[in-house]
């Protein structure tokens, strides 16, 4: 069926409400609004749905979600893992619609006999990855798009281990979802799943156990009630007000100001045009209360509080900081803390991504701790968790990825922004305390190992036309790889899509361990990278460079080095779409 017939079918079709039908007839005559509508069933990927909120087949809607839920519904039903006393945990974040499409997934999952827990209101995704374990759930979902734009929202699974679904389940999952038709999707009234012990609104004693592992995290607790810093934080517009307020407060943090036009949550994001930490302009209402306080440091959270970006005082004003150096300060912080306390394993590990920083290698190589490299996604590293849980074979200390994404602990086994706001603080007052400011830890880091820097750019193709021309770049770089980046020669080339790794110079090809992914990475001779993947959430492509310079390198060195790298990178995919 073409997307012209099946706008028809949506808009004569019974099952379909009224109001999708009347969203459905403003657009009749639009032919390119129509395709774009229909040209696809919006996919459910290794990470589950996200796309534009809206009626028609490749938008989010109760439609899509429930069909979704009837996918996971029936994989849930056949697992050997299910129990009938164990439920599906249900969370949502600040979205438009997302308290609705949380309820609809509750009634798919109730109409085939599943248990569910939601939550009273909207909750951060590592609590959801928590209330998972904790409540002995199959499965859980959490109904968020991240960082997206306002227009976007989302629908993410988890096992129940509390991780995202990795290879093979993942594909599984997919491949159940793929059999589902609108007509077959089974749904129920919610009092009469109440009233049959299905459908179930969780207690607060979920979110007091999280919290209580949150604060089990801290390294130096003695420190905090003491410490004078100043802190201000804003959950733009999102699900980490309460959580992280409740843990900063409970630590012992007395000087918390919170930016008050982004504290209640609102999926319109009146404030902001994209509400996501990794961009400067989220920080304006911060940066600006920050000022009036003379606050030492700036802690922001995403929509669904699994990132988060900070800004510390330098120099008069306020510096951002990437993912990556939040990375390396915690990774230092909680790596040194531990040997002085005598608590650092000797199996210790540090888990990062293949787009992360070079440095916490060398920080992890220091102190005499294991670093693994995972693909792109928190999934892998709440693998990794997983795996070392039943072999025994390392402790896990860390995980984090450039995405502003961090997890100390493992009673998650997702990225946590109240935790990492947690961590992030304690170490400003800990370095207060030895006179520095967390930027000062940074430079510090910079003389004790190599200047290491690193960028990404978004290339924004949408549509049709957008994802063609996303398969053509990536085709093109495997056809014609660069042959040197910023300079540099290209000495390896991995290409994760057909498992490879090839050492440029000899021409060897040895198989890559990690699963199957369309990204391609290059690494130079003088220890820099970059690396081209494809967006798993959104219509872009992402392009990774990292610098590694000497210890007394400049800043302004790094920036330009990384300059070079990019415009030798671009002249390739610019050929690709001429």
């Amino acid at each position: 069926m073409n997307y012209k017939e099946l706008y028809e079918q949506w808009l004569n079709d019974p099952i379909i409400d009224e109001a999708t039908k009347a969203e459905l007839r403003k657009i009749a005559g639009d032919e390119k609004e129509i395709e774009d509508r229909f040209y696809r069933e919006l996919e459910f990927g290794t990470g589950g749905l996200r796309g534009v909120i809206g009626a028609g087949t490749n938008r989010l809607n109760i439609y899509t979600i429930r069909k979704a839920t009837q996918g996971l519904a029936n994989y849930i039903l056949q697992s050997d893992a299910y129990k009938p006393e164990m439920g599906v945990a249900i969370a949502h974040d600040c979205r438009r619609m997302s308290p609705e499409f949380s309820t609809e997934a509750a009634l798919v999952l109730n109409a085939n006999g599943i248990k569910t827990y939601t939550f009273e209101s909207l909750r951060p995704t590592p609590l959801l990855s928590f209330a998972v374990r904790h409540l002995g759930c199959v499965a859980g979902i959490v109904v968020t798009a991240s960082h997206n734009p306002p227009e976007y929202n989302g629908y993410k699974v988890y096992w129940s281990d509390g991780g995202q679904c990795p290879y093979p389940r993942d594909e599984a999952i997919i491949a159940e979802v793929q059999k589902v038709t609108f007509a077959n999707v089974k749904t129920m009234p919610q009092s009469e799943a109440a009233a049959k012990g299905l459908f179930n609104v969780a207690s607060s004693d979920v979110d007091d156990e999280f919290i209580k592992n949150v604060k089990a995290q801290c390294l130096n607790p003695e420190i905090i009630p003491d410490s004078d810093i100043k802190i201000v934080f804003t959950p733009l517009h999102g699900a980490g007000n309460e959580g992280v307020q409740r843990a900063l407060r409970e630590a012992g943090f007395k000087n918390v100001f919170v930016v008050k036009e982004q504290e209640q949550p609102d999926g319109n994001f009146p404030t902001v045009s994209y509400p996501n930490p990794e961009d400067k302009a989220a920080f304006e209402c911060a940066l600006k209360l920050a000022r009036e306080k003379d606050a030492d440091l700036i802690v922001a959270t995403d929509p669904d509080c699994d990132r988060v970006g900070i800004a510390v005082k330098e120099g008069g004003d306020y510096q951002l900081l990437t993912g990556n150096m939040t990375g390396v300060i915690l990774t230092e912080y909680m790596a040194s803390q531990m040997q002085a306390k005598g608590k650092l394993p000797a199996n210790g590990a540090i888990i990062s991504t293949i787009v992360s920083t070079d440095m916490t290698r060398e920080i992890a190589k220091a102190y005499g701790l294991a670093y693994m490299e995972v693909l792109t996604g928190f999934k892998y590293i709440g693998e990794k968790i997983k795996e070392f849980e039943k072999s025994n074979s390392h402790t896990y200390i860390l995980g984090f990825e450039e995405s502003y994404g961090y997890l100390a602990g493992t009673y998650a086994r997702d990225k946590d922004a109240v935790v990492a706001s947690l961590l992030i603080c304690e170490a400003a007052a800990y370095y207060r305390k030895q006179g520095l400011s967390l930027y000062d830890a940074l430079q510090a880091l910079y003389k004790k190992y190599d200047l290491y820097r690193e960028t990404i750019e978004s290339i924004t193709l949408k549509g049709v036309d957008g994802l063609n021309d996303i398969k053509k770049i990536m085709s093109t770089l495997r056809k014609h790889p660069p042959k040197s980046l910023g300079g540099s020669t290209v000495k390896e080339i991995r290409d994760y899509k057909n498992r490879l790794i090839i050492n440029v110079p000899n021409g060897a090809v040895t198989p890559s361990t990690l699963p199957v992914s369309d990204v391609l990475y290059y690494a130079t001779e003088d220890g820099s990278w970059a690396c081209v993947r494809p967006s798993g959430t959104e219509p872009k492509i992402k392009l990774y460079f990292g610098a590694k310079l000497p210890s007394g390198s400049t800043t302004d060195n790094a920036i330009a080095k990384l300059s070079d790298m990019n415009k030798d990178l671009k002249e390739i995919v610019e050929k690709a779409l001429a």
